[in-house]
């Protein structure tokens, strides 16, 4: 099991980072264009426990492959976690968590993920896989930021 940890200071309140976070559609918002990541499902503009979200997301190398989610354990203007049904991982379990703190507000992002089996799994993690996420990671910081900058 790999485990993918970020953290970053928002400058906002918790609540409006929370009302960011607790619509599915934002999502969108926080994923590289190259991606081409669309929401096929009908979604509502607030999550729920048990919300299921199907999406379609382009892979590099891979290709175009459908991901489902479950949204859940949410503990408002805290937590919460999106774990996948059915997608390109065998486990992918994803926690949002945010505090309040002086300046603003901290948000952490825990994924853990198992690469294919063997020995070619952690090769294919180390020069694909994990670089893939950094990267998606690294766009969605960006954005957070730019978002709440004021």
């Amino acid at each position: 099991m790999y485990i993918l940890e970020r953290e970053q200071l928002l400058k906002t309140s918790i609540e409006e980072a929370w009302a960011f976070l607790e619509n599915p559609h934002n999502l969108n918002e926080i994923t590289p264009p190259d991606l081409h990541f669309t929401i096929t499902t009908d979604t509502p503009e607030v999550m729920f426990d048990g919300l299921i979200i199907e999406y379609m997301i382009t892979i590099p190398i891979i290709g175009r492959r459908r991901w489902v989610t479950e949204i859940k354990h949410i503990r408002k203007e805290h937590s919460f976690v999106d774990e996948q049904r059915l997608g390109p991982y065998r486990f992918w379990y994803h926690h949002h968590k945010i505090s309040q703190e002086t300046g603003g507000v901290r948000s952490f992002d825990t994924v853990y993920y198992p690469p294919p089996r063997g020995p070619a799994g952690h090769i294919l993690n180390n020069l694909f896989i994990n670089r893939t996420l950094q990267r998606i990671f690294d766009y969605r910081q960006k954005k957070l930021a730019a978002r709440f900058s004021s």
